[in-house]
């Protein structure tokens, strides 16, 4: 056991955010795993890829099985009533056009279950992974959390296989509870839908059911990950920013020494830092927001799919003219290693790889990042935190360059030592078909002001992740920068 473990050993464990910090922070700073090293990691996803019997085929509407459109609203929907349905929206005022947008929208108002698993091996907390198949993943199977499932899944609505180490979430017999939040999904293609986030500790042995299937891991070396294109789900990402970590001090401030006071990781671990001093306090930060959101005048609505104006469906797909919003497609899905192994769904697919942003900034040795209250039609609360630059859900590119979002081409623009973050990252593979978006962090210096536009706010990330804790805050786009940018707060490896 190293002195870092040492020193925590032996505590007492009290339920106090700090000290949880603390453990996690251990865990981040760790990366030596020898029962399964972060080596193994891209070979283990590639043998669960080649043996797992997986096939995505696009079909026809008319191939679905269960699945249909509703002969008087044109919705389509599963004969259970239940997983979801696809619906139409019609958004108006807050700053869209004055016809307002239509679109096709998933009404998904059950809530799933997003959870991580943690115990303690040799005084270092582990995280218990999974080789997550999903038909809309690019490369089929990525790093997703220990459970993955929505209700319809965990209830078996389905009449398929149990899903694994749900009882460790759920019910009377479940671990200690360290993280518990319901959380926002993507609300340009969600109406109200949320998840719950969860971490949960057990203190005794955990079977692993299936060592193709299930790893356990450090923090460390899940955010060591984080860099490559298409590996860390959308799932994964959302549930460790949540999970609270700390400036280290003492026995644990192993990751910054050797590190001038001036640089980014020193600013980065201060941003973690509730004793740091930020631009604004917790509460006008809060005020601030709630402001935006009384102020809010948009109005979304669902409509019935079949009268979405200029929206067409054809045998394969429901589309508008231009291509360059989403459209409904239908897939069939062969899965050996799922609680189901066959089926058929309809899926969202986007026109183009979007971006989302933050910019970040050291204003008096402090990391802070500019954040923007973002309005999106599925979003509950209307408006919550989200990146510098969000661009998503239409093709950007098919817009003149003075119709860009602000600060867009200062992100494009940015020069390779200004990045500090940058990968392709996919969402959320369950509903999306394919659809990944770059995740960049870039770091600005003096040129760019304190001053903020109206619509954007500097906080630091212990600032965020305090607002995670409540739920519907802070959106999932920007709750992935978070996790981005935390994955750059580690020791040596």
């Amino acid at each position: 056991m190293s002195h870092r473990a040492d020193a925590l050993a032996g505590r007492a464990r009290p339920d106090d955010t700090m000290f949880l910090a603390d453990r996690l922070s251990l865990s981040a700073t760790t990366f030596d795993n020898p029962r399964f090293t972060t080596e193994d990691v891209v070979p283990w996803l590639e043998r669960a890829r080649k043996e797992g019997g997986f096939a995505v085929d696009r079909i026809p509407f008319a191939a679905l099985d269960q699945w249909s459109f509703d002969h008087e609203t044109g919705n389509l929907g599963h004969s259970t009533g239940r997983f979801f349905t696809v619906e139409g929206l019609r958004v108006t005022g807050g700053g869209w056009s004055a016809e307002g947008i239509t679109q096709p929208i998933i009404n998904q108002r059950e809530s799933g279950i997003l959870g991580i698993l943690v115990r303690e091996i040799d005084g270092v907390l582990h995280l218990l992974m999974q080789a997550k198949m999903e038909p809309g993943n690019t490369g089929l199977v990525q790093l997703g959390p220990t459970v993955q499932a929505t209700r319809s899944n965990y209830t078996r609505v389905h009449h398929g296989g149990h899903t694994r180490y749900l009882e460790y979430f759920v019910g009377p017999d479940r671990g200690k509870v360290l993280v518990d939040a319901l959380q926002s999904e993507q609300g340009d293609s969600f109406l109200y839908k949320r998840n719950r986030n969860m971490v949960v500790e057990v203190f005794e042995d955990v079977p692993v059911h299936d060592h193709d299937v299930h790893r356990w891991m450090t923090l460390g070396q899940v955010h060591s990950l984080m860099g490559i294109d298409h590996l860390v789900n959308m799932d994964v990402r959302t549930v460790l920013s949540c999970m609270p970590l700390g400036r280290q001090r003492g026995a644990l401030d192993e990751s910054v020494v050797g590190e001038p006071a001036d640089s980014f990781q020193s600013a980065l671990s201060k941003s973690l830092d509730r004793s740091e001093q930020a631009v604004h306090g917790d509460l006008e930060l809060l005020t601030w927001l709630q402001d935006l959101r009384t102020e809010n005048s948009h109005s979304a609505r669902l409509v019935p799919l079949r009268e979405l104006a200029g929206w067409s469906t054809d045998e394969g797909a429901v589309t508008e003219p231009s291509n360059s919003c989403v459209k409904v497609i239908a897939v069939s899905v062969e899965a050996g290693t799922r609680e189901v192994t066959r089926w058929t769904q309809p899926m969202l697919q986007f026109p183009s790889q979007g971006v989302a942003a933050f910019l970040a900034k050291r204003i008096d040795g402090v990391l802070h990042v500019l954040v923007q209250g973002k309005a999106q039609p599925g979003i509950r609360d209307a408006i919550e935190f989200g990146p510098t630059v969000q661009c998503v859900s239409r093709d950007w590119r098919a817009l003149p360059q003075g119709e860009w979002p602000p600060l867009l081409d200062l992100v494009l623009g940015a020069h390779a030592g200004q990045v500090r973050f940058s990968a392709v990252l996919p969402e959320e593979g369950g509903r999306f078909y394919q659809r990944d978006n770059l995740y960049t962090v870039i770091e600005v210096g003096d040129e760019f002001p304190d001053a903020e536009p109206d619509t954007m706010r500097w906080a630091t990330l212990t600032q965020l992740k305090d607002l995670l804790r409540c739920g519907n805050h802070i959106n999932v786009e920007a709750r992935t920068l978070m996790t981005c940018l935390q994955s750059l707060w580690q020791g040596p490896q």
